[in-house]
């Protein structure tokens, strides 16, 4: 089956709306309703609509990592997130954060490095599981 003209023009713009988004959502999740599995789940949408309309080998080339290596960076992010707290006399998985909010993000803690976390493996395992669905999966 060969996908529509519309599909294949259209994906492009939506891969990188879609990503632009997933990282707003990302960004205002630790202060509001969103973080790092929304974002993670707009991200896999991103590449899961792009392999619907190339195909899943052009979509792993646009992604240029394996899913388990992005879902494996994010286990390491999320770990070392909460392993902070740990180097500063606190229990594992407590909250650091900068004294000064950032202009755009607002304020930054191991917070916001474990919703960064979160988000790298729900991409990753998503993914994992559509490239594999799609069949051509090494």
């Amino acid at each position: 089956m060969i996908p529509s003209l519309i599909l294949r023009t259209s994906a492009r713009s939506l891969l990188v709306l879609l990503l632009l988004f997933s990282v707003f959502e990302l960004l205002r999740g630790h202060n509001d309703p969103g973080g790092g599995f929304i974002g993670g789940l707009l991200a896999a949408a991103a590449f899961s609509l792009y392999a619907l309309a190339y195909g899943v080998d052009p979509a792993r080339a646009v992604l240029r990592l394996h899913p388990l290596t992005v879902a494996g960076a994010g286990l390491l992010v999320a770990a070392a997130a909460g392993a902070a707290a740990l180097v500063r006399g606190e229990s594992f998985l407590t909250g650091l954060w900068y004294p000064d909010p950032l202009p755009g993000i607002g304020k930054v803690s191991s917070v916001l490095v474990f919703d960064v976390g979160v988000y790298l493996v729900v991409l990753g395992t998503t993914l994992l599981i559509v490239f594999t669905l799609g069949g051509e999966e090494e």
